[in-house]
């Protein structure tokens, strides 16, 4: 952890102590940020086009990957969270597991679909990367990630949607969502 990311994070944090209102909402989003990205790929693939479809398909199989290799990075680099590095100095506004932070899962998680859908869908990919982008900085002010534990998580989780939309994954992809949404039983689900 740099010294830069020690300041950023007390600064995001005083700033929510000080600042009721904007943490109560900023409190309430984290809370369901993780929910609201499986509810929008969810509602991608049951409502949008094909191309929607196959966004959503491509952004599950990147949050797959990213999430495995996240797992890795963080079982290996192991760094304490701020609540846990700087207990007392931090406010931590909800309990948390005390587990390692770097990278941030939900960033990487965010990323990985935001980043999916916006080679897929500009219009989507924008709302989702600016979601993921509040999601991230709300990790940091909120006392449970460092500004690199989230920005790690969005290079991984974008690395991760890069891949997976390239040729000729990208195909294979766009097949399997067809081959899934073409299905009689998927028509009548939607």
């Amino acid at each position: 952890m740099s010294r830069l990311d020690w300041v950023l994070t007390h600064g995001a944090n005083h700033l929510l102590v000080r600042h009721d209102g904007l943490e109560d909402a900023l409190s309430t989003y984290e809370h369901l940020g993780a929910a609201l990205f499986v509810l929008a790929l969810l509602a991608l693939l049951a409502a949008g086009g094909p191309r929607l479809r196959r966004a959503a398909v491509s952004a599950a199989a990147a949050v797959g990957l990213a999430l495995l290799a996240a797992q890795v990075i963080a079982h290996v680099v192991d760094r304490p969270r701020p609540f846990v590095a700087h207990a007392g100095a931090v406010r931590l506004f909800a309990p948390h597991t005390a587990d390692a932070g770097f990278p941030s899962d939900h960033a990487t998680a965010a990323f990985a679909i935001a980043g999916a859908v916006l080679v897929h869908d500009r219009r989507w990919g924008a709302v989702l990367c600016a979601l993921a982008t509040l999601l991230a900085a709300g990790r940091v002010g909120l006392g449970v990630h460092y500004p690199s534990d989230v920005l790690a998580g969005a290079i991984l989780g974008a690395a991760a949607a890069a891949l997976v939309t390239r040729r000729p994954l990208r195909r294979r992809l766009d097949a399997l969502a067809d081959r899934l949404t073409d299905r009689p039983a998927f028509r009548r689900a939607v």
